[in-house]
C-alpha cells in the first residue's frame, strides 16, 4: 500500500502525461481536456492497451462512459475514472488501488510517439533538395 504523498506524486506524473497526449496532434487542446483520438494513443503508446486484455474497443466504450453527455472531451479527473476501469480489465484480481497504481506505472514518463507519423517537411511539401537547387522533370536546373 503507498503512503498519500507517493500516491499524489504518481498522480501528478499522470497528469503529466495526461498533458503532453492532450496537446498532440495539433489539437487545440490546452491540456486540460482530451480528445478519443489522444486518449487511444495514450492508451496504446503506455501500453495500457495490449489487444488482448484491454482493446480498443474496450478503451472507445469507457471514454464514452466517462464523459460528459454530449462532450467530445474528457478532462483529467473523467480520465482518472477511465483508467480506474481500465485497470480493473488489464490488472484483474487487483485490488482498484493497486490496478491504478499500475496503470499510473506504465504512464510514467511516457509522450507520444511519432514514430509512423507523418511529418511536415521544413520545405513546406515542395518537395525540394535540401541543398536549396530547385529540380526541373528530374534534373536540376540549367541542366536541359
Amino acid at each position: 500500500m503507498l503512503n498519500a504523498a507517493c500516491k499524489l506524486t504518481m498522480a501528478s506524473e499522470a497528469e503529466r502525461t495526461f498533458q503532453r497526449f492532450a496537446v498532440f496532434g495539433g489539437s487545440s487542446s490546452s491540456g486540460t481536456e482530451m480528445n478519443n483520438r489522444n486518449f487511444s494513443k495514450l492508451c496504446k503508446d503506455c501500453g495500457i492497451m495490449d489487444d488482448k486484455k484491454v482493446t480498443s474497443t474496450d478503451v472507445d466504450i469507457v471514454f464514452s462512459k466517462v464523459k460528459a453527455k454530449n462532450a467530445r472531451t474528457i478532462t483529467f479527473q473523467q480520465f482518472q475514472e477511465a483508467m480506474k476501469e481500465l485497470g480493473q480489465k488489464q490488472f484483474k484480481g487487483k485490488s482498484p488501488d493497486e490496478a491504478l497504481e499500475n496503470i499510473y506505472k506504465l504512464m510514467e514518463g511516457k509522450e507520444p510517439a511519432t514514430t509512423g507519423v507523418t511529418v511536415k517537411s521544413s520545405d513546406g511539401g515542395r518537395g525540394e533538395p535540401p541543398d536549396g537547387h530547385q529540380q526541373v522533370h528530374g534534373h536540376p536546373q540549367g541542366a536541359l
